[in-house]
């Protein structure tokens, strides 16, 4: 199977080469489905030339689009955190104005200080 070192550092490369190549493959078709510019077609012809001559077409597609890859990734990262910060405030439920209200309440029944009223004030508003 193996005859040499050489064979084994063959079989490395070649096998680290395909990882990349899934890796990006992965990213690229993320970035087609993801772009509401791009038309039908257009998908279909990236598709069909990354299958049929791979590693060119890869290379070609992120330097053609890399740039508007980079701007929809951001874009999709930011529409997550802003669902998932959506998400916390209404599973969590409590406004500024309710933290404010139930600091108010531990300051005057005395089992906070004033300066801890302003910590947990200041942090609510911001």
């Amino acid at each position: 199977m193996l005859d040499s070192i050489w064979d084994l550092l063959w079989y490395t490369i070649v096998v680290f080469a395909f990882v990349a190549y899934l890796l990006i493959l992965f990213q690229i078709l993320g970035d087609l489905f993801r772009d509401k510019e791009i038309s039908a077609v257009a998908r279909i012809i990236w598709i069909v030339f990354l299958v049929l001559i791979p590693y060119l077409t890869a290379f070609v597609y992120l330097v053609v689009r890399g740039r508007g890859m980079t701007e929809r990734h951001i874009e999709a990262d930011r529409s997550a955190k802003d669902a998932a910060d959506s998400y916390i405030r209404d599973v969590a439920g409590k406004t500024p104005a309710d933290e404010i209200a139930t600091a108010k309440a531990l300051l005057d029944a005395g089992t906070i200080t004033q300066a801890e009223f302003d910590q947990l004030k200041a942090k609510a508003l911001s």
